[in-house]
């Protein structure tokens, strides 16, 4: 019970102490407000503009600002890096508001925002290959673009979205081939080459589909099934990494 008492108290310094550090947002008029807010969002004052984009939607959830007051919420979280504050705003907007006319752009948001707890700066300056990172934000950003592609079809965001697909598909793969690979270093042999069919089964047609027939042709030839080799070499041939 102390230790309950003790971390219900820590954890309510932490939030006052958080509030604290916010600037007050001063009790203006909506308009007014609202007008200030997109100045620091047309100036890229990220910061700036949530502060006052969180007073506006807490102040007045129903003001006549309030959609679009979410939208931009929704664009300044994910130009500040707050990802998962925007999916948030996201998933309420959608939530509230399912035939707003506005929802493909939500969508084509949810999706980046996805790709972006994906990426890694430090990763992708050292050039470190992120093939074996928890895959479940790609799988989420690939799920986001596919219903935007099924929704809205002739969206302005269609296009782009389709080229993301490609990548988070190819992504995907790679998690796949480098699962594949732990597998067969740990002489996991079944496993391997589960990992493998399932591979080409849901990803055919990219380069770790075609690569994932060697850590199979090994593993076949580890559990002398030469049936399933000779079959493997012939998919090699038809489909050379």
């Amino acid at each position: 019970m102390k230790y309950q008492a003790l971390s219900g108290l820590l954890a309510i310094s932490l939030l006052a102490g958080c509030s604290s550090s916010k600037n007050v947002v001063p009790d203006l008029p909506p308009s007014q407000l609202y007008s200030e807010a997109k100045l620091s969002l047309q100036n890229g004052s990220w910061t700036k503009s949530i502060e006052k984009l969180e007073a506006l939607d807490s102040r007045f959830p129903f003001g006549a600002y309030s959609h679009q007051v979410q939208l931009d919420l929704i664009f300044a979280y994910y130009k500040n890096e707050e990802y998962a504050l925007s999916i948030a705003t996201i998933d309420r907007f959608l939530r509230l508001n399912p035939s707003n006319p506005n929802v493909d752009w939500v969508l084509y948001m949810r999706g980046l925002n996805n790709m972006a707890l994906d990426s890694s700066f430090m990763h992708s300056l050292l050039g470190i290959d992120r093939s074996d990172r928890d895959p479940e934000p790609v799988k989420d950003a690939f799920n986001d673009f596919k219903k935007l592609l099924e929704r809205y079809p002739h969206s302005t965001y269609a296009n782009d979205a389709r080229k993301r697909m490609v990548f988070l598909k190819n992504r995907l793969a790679k998690y796949y081939l480098a699962t594949a690979d732990f597998y067969l270093r740990r002489e996991a042999w079944i496993a391997a080459i589960n990992r493998c069919q399932e591979l080409q089964k849901s990803f055919p047609n990219t380069e770790a589909a075609r690569k994932a027939l060697k850590i199979q042709l090994k593993a076949y030839k580890e559990l002398g099934l030469q049936d399933a080799v000779e079959r493997t070499k012939a998919q090699i041939k038809l489909n050379p990494a």
